[in-house]
């Protein structure tokens, strides 16, 4: 079969490898003039930044798509474990590392934290166990398609809704498990690797500690960017064609089915079956007419989006590590701001990821490339040529209190990302980072499905679909899409 797919994102990628290696021909259209959607990177003054996604987890995801090609990933890229999954800084001077090795992170509670061991230790075995009833159902397969439910994955969650505690929010959950304040934060912080709220999202959402946690955290041998690059240079391998600098106005449709794509140069061009990569709202607002589920899209909830400056730092600093994050000493109005009144706090807790600690080559000598984000609310008409400026100077503020320093002389080069820029860059709907927000139980319900069944011959992957944001979640999209085609080997 002919396929095309719109966008060669993660998961317009992994779907067009996934297809390729079954013999068919697959086209895929990008806007943009390189593979890899919201991971990019930036080349300036010496220094190399990802701009996207920065945490790398689940790498036999991506190992999977390199040996249904009957290729070796170390062939196209490699990665190792790090040895700290992330280093937290706390206002009241307290710094927190959360080390993979358990004997490690061990002494780190003792010596660092009034919280005991074990409480920790079960919290990382709950996540499992959610993580492991609930991935089959909610992350490797559609629930939105009934004869789904009469499989054994299925049985088997209907029997263990009770563990998945769907009628806590995550804060409460990690209330009641965690005596420290610091270890609470810590864990409600999980919430924004969706874009959600701890005090709204369902406590299910603590699984995501697993992935990094206890499965660990990785990072690739030359920078996140090198997993698309890779992804990119293995789909060509496989025959997948790709037209770089074509966007796509509209999906034909033909008697409720699926039939080709209009480029932006007016040409019409037909595909057996079509995929998209496009954020959702895009999709149902630009490309299709009569979307089905457009008016139950308008009213979804955003996800957050950021605001991200990346710093070339003519300094380096020892005390830093890859991931970093300087706590808010007010967590619930950090939230508040985002998702009720749709601003910024004046205290963001601040995430900053230094990449050339893994990779010395993306900066100068002697010097960092720091990629410093802190989480926002998706554009809704705010006035951000006051807001960006504003919080500039008070995450230069803080950086200099936790770090005792002047940071903005060491400052060398700089870039800025926002959502303005991400909805431009990207085509996400007012620069939300993963489609919809994940603040109640029903959210993965609503959550735009990976098919419709009013328009035959027609797939959704990526971020704002099915099951969701992030690298590993894109990639199970297009898992779950080739599952759905049902197409044989050509």
């Amino acid at each position: 079969m002919h396929i095309g797919v719109i966008g060669a994102g993660i998961g317009g990628l992994a779907i067009a490898i996934r297809l390729a290696a079954k013999g068919h021909q697959v086209t895929v259209f990008e806007k943009n003039s390189y593979p890899g959607g919201k991971i990019a990177q930036l080349y300036t003054q010496g220094y190399r930044f990802d701009t996207g996604p920065s945490l790398f987890t689940l790498p036999e995801w991506v190992d999977e798509l390199f040996h249904l090609c009957n290729k070796h990933t170390e062939d196209y890229f490699t990665y190792s474990q790090v040895k700290n999954n992330c280093k937290y800084f706390y206002p009241d001077g307290t710094v927190f590392n959360f080390y993979h090795d358990q004997e490690l992170l061990k002494q780190e509670i003792l010596n660092r934290t009034t919280e005991a061991p074990e409480h920790i230790y079960t919290r990382l075995a709950t996540a499992k166990e959610v993580y492991e009833i609930s991935a089959p159902v909610f992350l490797l397969s559609s629930f939105h398609k009934l004869s789904n439910f009469n499989t054994p994955p299925y049985k088997q969650i209907a029997r263990k809704l009770h563990k998945l505690d769907f009628f806590w929010t995550m804060h409460q959950a990690n209330q009641s498990s965690f005596t420290d304040p610091h270890m609470i934060q810590l864990f409600d912080r999980y919430a924004t690797y969706n874009g959600s709220d701890p005090y709204r999202a369902p406590a299910t959402l603590n699984m995501i500690a697993h992935l990094e946690n206890n499965i660990g955290a990785f990072f690739p041998a030359k920078g996140m960017y090198h997993i698309a690059d890779s992804l990119y240079r293995l789909a060509t391998h496989m025959g997948v064609q790709f037209n770089f600098k074509t966007g796509i106005e509209e999906i034909l449709i033909r008697d409720k089915q699926a039939v080709g794509l209009r480029t932006s140069s007016g040409e019409d061009i037909p595909f057996d079956r079509i995929v998209s990569d496009v954020d959702a709202k895009q999709v149902a607002t630009r490309l299709l007419k009569n979307h089905p589920l457009k008016n139950r899209l308008q009213k979804a909830s955003l996800s957050s989006s950021a605001l991200i400056f990346y710093w070339g730092i003519k300094k380096q600093f020892p005390d830093l590590d890859l991931h970093n994050i300087l706590f808010s000493a007010d967590y619930p109005e950090e939230f508040r701001k985002i998702f009720r009144d749709k601003g910024i706090t004046g205290d963001p807790t601040i995430y900053i990821f230094i990449s050339s600690k893994q990779v010395p080559e993306d900066a100068p000598a002697g010097c960092e490339n720091w990629f410093v984000m802190i989480n926002v609310p998706a554009d809704q008409g705010q006035d951000w040529d006051e807001l960006i400026p504003k919080a500039r100077r008070q995450i230069i503020a803080k950086i200099n209190r936790f770090l005792q320093t002047d940071i903005e002389k060491y400052i060398e080069t700089e870039q800025t990302a926002s959502p303005l820029t991400i909805e431009k860059n990207t085509y996400s709907m007012h620069g939300a980072l993963y489609g919809t927000a994940s603040n109640s139980i029903f959210s993965a319900f609503l959550r735009h499905p990976n098919f419709l069944r009013k328009i035959a011959h027609l797939y959704f992957v990526g971020g704002s679909v099915h099951p969701g944001g992030g690298i590993p979640l894109c990639l199970a999209s297009a898992k779950i899409v080739e599952q759905e085609m049902k197409l044989n080997h050509g």
